[in-house]
């Protein structure tokens, strides 16, 4: 099991707190954990979000050019608006499937939550 695996960590403090991982390499797909990120606002807080996703792409093997699928959650859904020219320069030239739900997120302080899948190149 573990030979086909890899866990990616990115030093979080749910991480251990929750018990998950950041990033599961497996059958050639990368499957990055809903990651939120620090700011003041809603924008500074999907670049950060974004940061930390391409991170553990990379050190996976893998780019934001990859993935395949990603998930936005945010509590306002009137916050979304803000972020598209954030996501476009993310994922523009390479746009994946993409779904945006509004819900609750682990702490009020975080405006959006994003998740993604990736296919290894």
């Amino acid at each position: 099991m573990g030979a086909d695996m890899q866990r990616i960590y990115s030093g979080g403090p749910f991480e251990e707190k929750i018990g998950y991982c950041r990033a599961v390499v497996a059958g050639g797909m990368v499957y990055v954990s809903g990651t939120v990120g620090q700011g003041d606002d809603v924008v500074a807080q999907c670049r950060a979000a974004l940061a930390t996703i391409t991170k553990a792409l990379e050190e996976a093997g893998a780019g934001l050019a990859e993935v395949v699928r990603v998930t936005y959650m945010l509590p306002d859904r009137a916050e979304f608006e803000p972020c598209w020219p954030v996501l476009r320069e993310a994922f523009g030239a390479h746009p994946p499937a993409a779904t945006m739900i509004e819900c609750g997120l682990i702490d009020s302080i975080y405006r959006i939550e994003i998740e993604v899948t990736a296919l290894l190149p």
